[in-house]
């Protein structure tokens, strides 16, 4: 069976953000103000072929250790959905 796996990678909250920083002060130059805080991260959206969902998962969870995040700085999350 095929799965849709999305892995949501973003920054630790105990790390600074440039990347978000910059696009709050954007945010504030267009009128915006009413943002105060923003986190910038990545949505990788994977197909996969398992037996079920939870070896899906398994391969998605490896491939974010492995590839997608740098847990040193970043956390993942991952959402599995039938495709």
């Amino acid at each position: 069976m095929t799965y849709t796996i999305q892995v949501k990678v973003m920054p630790l909250k105990e790390l600074l953000d440039p990347q978000g920083k910059a696009v709050l002060t954007g945010l504030g130059n267009l009128g915006l103000k009413a943002v105060s805080d923003v986190r910038v991260g990545k949505n990788i959206t994977l197909q996969v072929d398992a037996a079920d969902e939870a070896a899906a998962k398994a391969v998605a969870e490896e491939a974010a250790r492995k590839l997608l995040a740098n847990q040193v700085m970043e956390y993942f999350e991952i959402e599995v959905s039938q495709a």
